[in-house]
């Protein structure tokens, strides 16, 4: 997203800052990869891009991951369907991660992509929408589906204080870095109800299907070939 591009006003997570310390940074994307496989981030996203492809010919599609940290789940993608993914993150450690993880990444922002209009079949937003304020998810939306040919998945969490007690006891559990356990529980605080995301995808000017998966997810999906 762009400097401009408003946060949520709900708590603070350390990659909400561009400039945050680069070995903090690396911490808590190792820690955040090893997340998305216990509590279910990868699972959904690859459920919401099941769904958004339907019976699409599985040829070389190419897949751009907004926010892509150190590039663990568009790698686990490439394995299970097939798709070239391609990175953004607006952290440099994590650009220079998910490039040394085999998916080649630049340093942008999610609200300015450095594609064209329908440049990439589909776009790929995971756990990035819940760090901004409505206003900014709206212009997240509008940009991803500029580019996307195919469609969007949009992965992100439901607000919900048991996925909070269960994922502060999980990652003592895993040994996450104190900085990872905070912002874990911010993250689901800023979480949404699936109207909600519903409903900013709307104001995009888009129609999603969004599903609730376990771990607290939920997956929005939309085509946006007119």
């Amino acid at each position: 997203m762009a400097p401009d591009a408003p946060l949520s006003k709900i708590g603070h997570e350390l990659l909400d800052d561009p400039a945050a310390d680069p070995a903090v940074v690396r911490e808590s994307l190792h820690h955040l990869a090893r997340s998305n496989a216990w509590f279910g981030g990868l699972a959904a996203v690859r459920a919401g891009l099941r769904r958004l492809l339907g019976g699409e010919p599985l040829e070389r599609l190419t897949l751009l991951d907004v926010g892509t940290g150190k590039g663990d789940i568009p790698r686990a993608l490439e394995v299970d369907f097939a798709v070239r993914p391609l990175g953004i993150d607006r952290h440099r450690a994590a650009a220079r991660l998910a490039t040394a993880n085999g998916v080649p990444t630049a340093v942008a922002d999610g609200r300015s992509l450095p594609f064209g209009s329908r440049a990439v079949d589909v776009v790929l937003v995971s756990q990035l929408a819940h760090h901004f304020s409505p206003e900014g998810i709206v212009a997240l939306v509008r940009e991803v589906s500029r580019v996307a040919r195919l469609g969007v998945v949009l992965a992100d969490l439901a607000r919900s204080r048991l996925a909070q007690v269960g994922f502060h006891l999980g990652s003592f559990v895993l040994g996450f870095d104190r900085v990872t356990r905070a912002d874990g529980i911010t993250s689901l605080k800023r979480g949404f109800r699936p109207a909600e995301l519903a409903r900013l995808v709307e104001e995009a000017g888009f129609t999603a299907t969004v599903t609730s998966h376990w771990g607290a997810r939920l997956v929005a999906t939309w085509h946006t070939a007119r």
